[in-house]
């Protein structure tokens, strides 16, 4: 029986529009360029990353992330980057009984600013906050802490099948992939996505699985 969802942030919750746009204008090149060289580097299976260090080669990420900070153009999240099925699907899965924890690879900021949304769960949390990224193990052993359920009562729903199904498999958890956003797009048909416990469209699917 399943008693928690436990859900990646982006491309699962939030849209990524925002994100590489804000990168984009801060290197002042076109919003299309960027986004179509993470289109290649995703096809390539490459970091999301190396999108950005293409365009400037050598750059320092880390020490760009603070400038933009410094600049007030840091991170945003407001309710328009969340997918319209976010919010109705969580409260369906809470109304159902199940237990709901947010937790995805992203900045300790993204996890305060999820927490602003007040969105219907029970637990957001980011890789930032807990020091230790997706696809490490110790990630997952730390979601399974904070679910506070046995590893085969959780589902972990994600889009991206190398960060989110398989190690989400390898720590005991059922999985979810969502054919969401480029990976969930390009990748759906890769054995890590196919090997999934479930293949969703949309996160109001997850109702039916919480309701067995």
């Amino acid at each position: 029986m399943l008693t928690t969802v436990a859900l990646d942030i982006g491309e699962t919750l939030v849209r990524d529009d925002r994100h590489w746009a804000a990168w984009a204008d801060w290197f002042d090149v076109p919003r299309h360029t960027l986004s179509a060289l993470v289109g290649a580097v995703v096809a390539q299976g490459r970091d999301n990353a190396d999108a950005v260090r293409l365009l400037r080669p050598g750059v320092d990420l880390a020490a760009e992330y603070e400038a933009r900070e410094a600049a007030g153009q840091g991170e945003r999240l407001e309710e328009s980057d969340l997918y319209s099925d976010v919010r109705p699907a969580l409260a369906e899965m809470r109304d159902a009984g199940a237990r709901v924890v947010i937790a995805g690879n992203q900045t300790a900021k993204i996890g305060d600013l999820l927490r602003v949304l007040n969105l219907p769960a029970d637990h957001v949390a980011t890789s930032g906050e807990w020091g230790v990224a997706k696809p490490d193990p110790a990630f997952f052993a730390r979601l399974i802490e904070v679910a506070g359920a046995e590893p085969h009562e959780i589902v972990y729903v994600g889009d991206h099948p190398v960060n989110d199904v398989t190690p989400a498999a390898a720590a005991g958890l059922r999985t979810a992939h969502l054919r969401r956003g480029p990976w969930g797009h390009l990748w759906a048909d890769r054995p890590e996505a196919a090997a999934a416990d479930w293949r969703l469209d949309s996160l109001h699917q997850l109702r039916a699985l919480v309701s067995r």
